[in-house]
């Protein structure tokens, strides 16, 4: 499913992002199931992981931008050996599936580091694949054997793997570090899409795709999390009116090749 729609609370129904209209309740009822269909089994296991080690919270949250979230998610908290399996083993899924093509992973210091060594191990294990992996220092070691970047040297086709992107700063630096040592980033691979809008009505991955010709795997993004909320009894009519007005405030408004 290629729309995206945001769920109102009470007698509203969903607002499709992409064709942009108002759908009745019934409407709303058959685009979150269709959705919530469409999940591939990596998706569901991400995120009924971040809900039981507590990743994945909702409540009043605000972020480095500024921004009060309705919602946040904190891979940090993964880790111990059983969570770090279940997540890398998702990473892994998602990269296969994606068919996108690499040499070799990349973890930006600090949360990327385990995230790469763990994915790396996962696509061995699950996919028969072995990838060498890299990771950089926050700052340059002027004593041993030296340098920023550590691992497999870093060349080829790159794949940066990270937990979650809402402005793309960060991740625009770690290309630029790639670059500068003569390889080509050609994707980045995520825990989680915020889908908020950080250049006018692009989204930070619609932005990197753009700049940088390369691709952005994320294993779920918010459109997901608000049908999986959808979904759930249990989730609030308050929960629901957050994640509504949120994404309606901050939420990416085009899609990726959408020129309407």
């Amino acid at each position: 499913m290629s729309e995206e729609f945001v769920l109102k609370s009470g007698d509203c129904a969903a607002k499709c992002i992409k064709k942009r209209h108002l759908c009745s309740k019934k409407v709303r009822a058959e685009c979150v199931q269709e959705r919530l269909s469409v999940l591939q089994p990596y998706q569901a296991s991400f995120i009924q992981l971040a809900k039981d080690y507590d990743a994945l919270k909702f409540g009043e949250f605000t972020l480095k931008s500024g921004r009060v979230s309705p919602y946040f998610f904190n891979a940090g908290v993964l880790c111990s050996g059983s969570a770090l399996a279940q997540l890398g083993r998702c990473y892994a899924d998602c990269i296969v599936a994606s068919g996108l093509e690499f040499d070799i992973l990349f973890g930006p210091a600090y949360k990327g580091i385990p995230l790469a060594a763990v994915t790396a191990a996962a696509l061995f294990e699950h996919h028969g694949i072995d990838t060498p992996f890299a990771y950089n220092r926050k700052e340059k070691k002027a004593h041993g054997e030296g340098g920023q970047l550590v691992g497999a040297p870093l060349a080829g086709r790159v794949l940066i793997i990270d937990d979650v992107m809402t402005a793309g700063t960060a991740a625009s630096e770690v290309i630029e570090m790639i670059v500068e040592a003569g390889a080509s980033p050609v994707g980045i691979a995520i825990g989680l899409d915020r889908q908020e809008a950080v250049h006018g009505a692009l989204s930070a991955g619609q932005s990197l795709s753009a700049r940088y010709g390369l691709q952005v795997l994320s294993i779920v993004t918010f459109a997901d999390l608000v049908a999986h909320l959808a979904s759930d009894s249990r989730t609030t009519s308050d929960l629901r009116t957050a994640m509504a007005d949120y994404r309606e405030r901050y939420g990416a408004k085009q899609e990726a090749g959408d020129d309407s």
